[in-house]
């Protein structure tokens, strides 16, 4: 199977994972770099075949998929996913914009429809809102959790009220934004490499003991409770 992975090095709502299903190469290659840039790692499939299997194989936060793909048409893929009980949320793309079309892309299980073509972003202004939803956080523009208030847009880090922003790192960012998003469940190494790594990142490395370590350093130790033999737990409120 051939697939594009995308190293990341930049950032954007959450730090999470994206399949990006689109066979204009030009297209995906330029939301890519977008989507890298605003904080995804981004997961390439250039037909519907492929697409689905990857969806089917690997826990996505997001899947931003185009529906005249070769191979397998997008319908298709979408309404095979929701038929096995994938509900990952699905941002549906199409140069086909008749409303008839946009009722069946619904009714296959798509989240929101985007018709071709788009500016990038609006596209990057619905993912956020889509997953905002997701995370039950409809109508924030940053993430908050007690006296912590992550600044998606600009990436800086927030704390007791004070405006004076602490700079993050690309991964210290899609780090934290993950925690914020899961408070107080168990968090394996596993699963955070998956939502901030490609899969081309070795699972045998220490770096997200060294990124825990520099959270820590700016949050506080006791935001990051380590769980032995689990995993780890973001504390959104210390007693």
């Amino acid at each position: 199977m051939k697939m594009m992975m995308a190293l990341i090095s930049g950032t954007m709502i959450k730090a999470m994972r994206l399949l990006l299903v689109e066979d204009d190469i030009k297209l995906a290659e330029n939301l890519q770099t977008e989507f890298i840039q605003k904080g995804f790692a981004v997961d390439l499939a250039h037909n519907g075949v492929d697409g689905e299997f990857m969806g089917d194989e690997e826990a996505y936060d997001m899947v931003v998929l185009d529906l005249g793909l070769p191979e397998r048409p997008g319908l298709e893929v979408l309404a095979n996913w929701r038929k096995k009980g994938n509900s990952v949320p699905v941002i549906i793309l199409t140069a086909r914009d008749a409303w008839h079309e946009r009722i069946d892309g619904f009714k296959a299980g798509a989240d929101d429809y985007l018709g071709k073509p788009f500016h990038i972003e609006e596209l990057t202004m619905r993912i956020q809102a889509l997953l905002r939803r997701t995370h039950d956080m409809a109508g924030q523009t940053s993430l908050e959790c007690d006296n912590i208030r992550l600044d998606e847009e600009t990436q800086q880090l927030f704390l007791n009220s004070n405006e004076q922003a602490i700079e993050l790192t690309g991964t210290e960012f899609r780090l934290l934004r993950y925690f914020m998003l899961n408070p107080g469940k168990v968090l394996s190494k596993t699963r955070l490499i998956d939502h901030i790594y490609d899969q081309d990142f070795d699972r045998d490395s220490n770096l997200i003991e060294v990124y825990i370590r520099r959270l820590r350093e700016k949050i506080g130790k006791q935001r990051i409770v380590t769980r032995r033999g689990q995993g780890y737990i973001f504390m959104a409120k210390l007693e």
